[in-house]
């Protein structure tokens, strides 16, 4: 079980999100979040893309590990689901082929996630 459980946001965290975007993720829109995913990796995030998830155990125990995060972990959801701000593999996977993507409102309606996505963006909870 990942470290991150109910982690809440650090002074220092919280005070760099307010001072570069004015808001925190749980209260950012849908534009500020894109802005906030794609600072992240700007900023040398490295996601976990391996292992892909096989199984649906394997699967269960990635939602298992993003379930208690808070919107504000933002970074750490990233982390776990191995998000990438490309397409992945030797299929170029891409979210907008994957069943959780609502293409009109450009999102992962993965309840786990529940974040803003481009089409062209992939996780490792890609699923068809």
């Amino acid at each position: 079980m990942s470290d991150h459980i109910n982690k809440e946001l650090s002074e220092a965290e919280r005070q760099a999100y307010l001072d570069k975007f004015g808001v925190t993720p749980a209260d950012a829109s849908h534009d500020i979040l894109l802005q906030m995913i794609e600072d992240q990796f700007a900023n040398g995030l490295k996601t976990q893309v391996e292992p892909f998830p096989e199984t649906d155990r394997e699967f269960g125990a990635l939602l298992d590990e993003l379930r208690p995060l808070n919107a504000d972990q933002l970074r750490e959801k990233l982390d776990i689901s191995g998000w990438l701000l490309e397409p992945y593999g030797e299929d170029q996977m891409r979210c907008q082929e994957c069943m959780y993507y609502l293409v009109h409102k450009r999102w992962c309606d993965l309840p786990e996630l529940d974040l803003p996505a481009e089409p062209q963006w992939w996780c490792r909870l890609w699923r068809i």
